[in-house]
């Protein structure tokens, strides 16, 4: 059963939707086309490597991802040393860690370069073009900064898509027609769950997301200063995500796991706490996939289709 999946970002949260994904697998699903933004990308590269939930979970499971956090000379002073990096650096860390792990990972296929990506599988990754303030469907984009898609790493366009701004540094490229430099950020800051990248107008086969939710609405963040003030609003701004209002067509086709509370940038995780998350996402899954059917998604397409074609005609009229 050929499906798409696009995979919402959510940082460490991302763990219960390999859950979910595993019960999709189960399921008989095979995978089309595959999108993610932010942490999200991971796992669609990964699906379009040819890894399985069950391989997934197990890179996740091993991973201490504290490592992506190596200490640097900044943070051995107080107040000056942060100020000073996100002065120069634009973000608190590089990335290259996150990068390298991706791309070790990738090796293991034999996958360096989008060339390598020849499945029947095929990867839109979503990232953010802050100085131009675009959203870059890669490695499609990558033309408009002057790089052929079959020469550029994998491993890098998920970290551009990963890179949390203020946390991590941005990804810069040349837009080739200005030459102007660009600032490529997590692609959670312009479409954190782009489930809409696939739509068609009549669809052969469905488009599942993947998403994450918090049933507290109530999200609290310590703020202690001006940077701690700066990445509460992007976190705020990527967590309500996690509780806004989805539209009738998106209920349908989306499998919603509860996030248990884990915050975005919680990398020292526990082990246990990773399990959970894991199975939360097998549990939505089991509970979406159990009363789901192609032909009620059908109808419900159908169904706001008409809506939004009448709430036109009134504009229209009025």
């Amino acid at each position: 059963m050929w499906a798409d999946a696009v995979f919402e970002g959510g940082g460490i949260k991302g763990i219960g939707l390999v859950g979910a994904l595993s019960v999709a697998e189960k399921c008989g699903y095979r995978w089309k086309k595959v999108a993610g933004s932010s942490a999200g990308s991971i796992i669609a590269t990964l699906l379009a490597a040819g890894f399985t939930a069950k391989e997934m979970a197990q890179l996740m499971f091993e991973k201490n991802f504290t490592d992506f956090l190596t200490p640097r000379w900044h943070e051995y002073l107080p107040y000056v040393g942060p100020a000073i990096r996100l002065w120069i650096k634009k973000g608190l860390y590089s990335g290259n860690d996150l990068e390298k792990w991706i791309a070790q990972i990738l090796e293991t296929k034999g996958i360096r370069t989008f060339k390598d990506l020849s499945g029947e599988t095929e990867l839109h990754i979503i990232a953010s073009d802050i100085t131009r303030g675009q959203i870059l469907d890669l490695p499609r984009d990558l033309e408009d900064y002057g790089y052929r898609m079959e020469k550029f790493p994998v491993a890098k366009v998920v970290r551009m898509s990963c890179s949390i701004p203020f946390f991590f540094e941005p990804v810069k490229l040349v837009y080739k027609k200005t030459g102007e430099t660009c600032y490529i950020v997590d692609g959670g800051v312009l479409s954190n769950f782009p489930v809409w990248l696939f739509d068609k107008e009549t669809p052969r086969w469905p488009t599942f997301g993947f998403r994450l939710f918090s049933p507290d609405e109530k999200q609290f963040h310590e703020i202690s200063g001006p940077f701690s003030m700066l990445l509460s609003i992007f976190f705020t701004m990527l967590e309500a995500h996690d509780n806004r209002y989805i539209e009738n067509l998106d209920q349908v086709r989306s499998i919603q796991v509860p996030s248990l509370d884990v915050k975005l940038t919680d990398f020292s995780i526990s082990g246990e706490k990773k399990r959970q998350l894991f199975l939360s996402g097998v549990q939505a899954a089991e509970t979406f996939f159990n009363h789901w059917t192609f032909e009620n998604y059908l109808k419900a397409r159908s169904k706001q289709k008409s809506i939004h074609s009448r709430l036109r005609q009134n504009k229209l009229g009025s």
